[in-house]
């Protein structure tokens, strides 16, 4: 399995939102690419999915930006994951043959294992508060 870069970018963007929750400053798409280092048209096609699931909100305008939609700790990562890539570990494809049986429910424990491990981080985790706190490589 991997991650993929959207995911991670959708994470990495919420985690900035998070960090202005509550302050009333709206975060501008200029910044969060700045900040987050992503790609400006990437992050447009990204903050277009994550406001049409309803994790984050928009205003249009000179003052307009990005906010979350509900509190940072009410929102996991298990959020963030579906509205991207929708169900993780779907199981498709033949399951027919001897190990079948066996094989679904392996794949299905391994997911529910990885649901209940991303449903337990959510985004007030992620916060960096400090710039000592963020890391360069």
């Amino acid at each position: 399995m991997k991650i993929s870069a959207k995911v991670d970018y959708a994470c990495r963007v919420l985690a900035e939102l998070a960090r202005l929750h509550g302050s009333a400053e709206l975060a501008q798409i200029e910044h969060l690419s700045r900040v987050e280092k992503i790609p400006q048209n990437f992050l447009a096609q990204i903050l277009s999915q994550l406001r049409n699931a309803g994790l984050i909100t928009s205003r249009r305008g000179i003052a307009g930006g990005y906010a979350l939609a509900r509190p940072p700790d009410q929102i996991s990562l298990f959020d963030v994951i579906e509205v991207i890539e929708g169900d993780i570990l779907g199981l498709s494809g033949n399951h027919e043959g001897r190990s079948s049986r066996r094989m679904r429910e392996v794949w299905t424990e391994i997911r529910d294992t990885l649901v209940e491990k991303t449903k337990s981080f959510t985004l007030d985790m992620l916060i960096t508060r400090r710039p000592e706190e963020m890391y360069y490589i």
